[in-house]
């Protein structure tokens, strides 16, 4: 069995010397009628379809497989909600742990967050000067909720 453990947190993007050559992401949500999250993403030229379960705290069971970049499109387009998300990602090692810092565009410009997984819900690490604040536990910062609440409207 699969499980995502991430801390989410908000990002000073002027307090970070350089970010190496970043790829970009776009991704909707077909919707659910539970707490479950389908997600379609394209990165770059790979796509991937995701499940997601609700979220225990900072743990949740997560399934993700490649699938063909044809079908990502088509359910892009057809099966997922209108609004997309669209952001440039950038990965940064800091200690030991990769952050995934995301710059996001369109409905959702100005957000800018941070991701870190875990092993394990306990786990320490470092926390860089260019964080600013964690929210984790705060659904509007979920790209789901992005979807239908976007940052532009905040």
């Amino acid at each position: 069995m699969a499980y995502e453990i991430e801390r989410k947190f908000l990002v000073d993007i002027s307090k970070i010397d350089t970010l190496d050559e970043g790829y970009i992401i776009k991704q909707g949500y077909i919707e659910t009628t539970n707490k479950t999250t389908v997600r379609v993403r394209i990165r770059d030229q790979n796509a991937f379809l995701t499940i997601k379960g609700e979220n225990n705290g900072i743990k949740r069971l997560e399934f993700e497989y490649e699938i063909p970049l044809d079908d990502a499109n088509v359910m892009l387009e057809k099966l997922c909600l209108k609004s997309v998300i669209d952001k440039t990602r950038y990965e940064l090692k800091v200690g030991n742990h990769v952050w995934e810092i995301d710059i996001f565009h369109g409905i959702n410009k100005g957000l800018i967050v941070a991701e870190i997984e875990l092993n394990d819900e306990n786990e320490t690490f470092d926390i860089p000067d260019w964080v600013t604040k964690e929210v984790t536990s705060e659904r509007k910062y979920h790209n789901s909720n992005l979807i239908l609440n976007p940052y532009s409207q905040w």
